[in-house]
């Protein structure tokens, strides 16, 4: 464990280089959900505000969760830069095995996702309610498994691209993908009732069901929103699924990177 956590330590004192550039992303996310989600407060349907009853209570958990995504991706840019400057090579000379260094940049990836989404969190507990204390357990574990995922996709994407355009590319399609394909930013029954309508394809309705970023937004509100529907056991096993198969699958492209000549 201690190749591991010195890999982890290395990756989390760059992530606080950029301390102040993180203090305004941070601002940035919290601007999001007092600016646009009191203004959407006032423009949405009576339906949709009848299901949902706040726009603000509800968007705060899904804020959350894409500020955890966000950070916890930030990985696989630094993994990319890496290999196109060939400091995997560096890498190889470390007195720790190819699969210590690799699960260590997977393990950072996550953690840096649950330092930077802490605050974010923390509002939703101020503004909202505070969970009890299996609760919180229950939301921690979730969206570190989450964490963990999406550093893993980031690093296979990083991997896999041989050019910081290429990445960025990458990058946003998986944002957009993800990001609007879930119960983030509406509930997921407005998402099925539209592809009911024929409205949304309905590969789009499966996507969103599927997403893990749906599984751990609805989770959370289910904690803290009174009313809100119980979370599904399925949801969270398709964050645990996620989590799994981008872990390991980083895991393995990384290696296989960085012993290339």
């Amino acid at each position: 464990m201690s190749a591991i956590l010195h890999i982890i330590e290395y990756d989390v004192r760059n992530f606080f280089r950029y301390k102040w550039w993180l203090v305004g992303l941070i601002s940035m996310n919290l601007a999001d959900l007092f600016i646009m989600a009191i203004v959407y407060n006032q423009m949405l349907s009576s339906d949709v505000m009848k299901e949902i009853g706040s726009y603000f209570n509800f968007f705060a958990p899904g804020l959350a969760v894409t500020g955890l995504f966000a950070s916890a991706f930030m990985i696989g840019r630094e993994v990319n830069m890496e290999r196109r400057r060939e400091v995997h090579h560096y890498m190889l000379s470390l007195p720790m095995t190819r699969m210590e260094l690799a699960i260590g940049r997977v393990l950072s990836g996550g953690m840096r996702g649950m330092i930077y989404m802490s605050p974010l969190l923390l509002t939703c507990f101020i503004f909202l309610r505070f969970p009890t204390i299996w609760q919180l357990l229950v939301i921690l574990a979730v969206l570190f498994l989450l964490a963990m995922g999406i550093s893993g996709l980031s690093i296979a994407i990083a991997v896999s691209t041989s050019s910081l355009e290429k990445f960025i590319t990458a990058r946003g399609l998986v944002y957009y993908t993800l990001f609007f394909c879930s119960s983030v930013f509406y509930p997921l029954s407005l998402i099925e009732g539209l592809g009911k309508d024929g409205k949304f394809p309905m590969v789009l309705v499966t996507l969103a069901e599927v997403n893990p970023l749906s599984g751990a937004s609805d989770m959370i509100r289910s904690f803290l929103l009174v009313g809100y529907p119980p979370f599904s056991y399925a949801s969270i096993l398709n964050v645990v699924v996620f989590s799994a198969v981008f872990t390991f699958s980083a895991a393995f492209a990384y290696i296989k990177i960085i012993e290339r000549k």
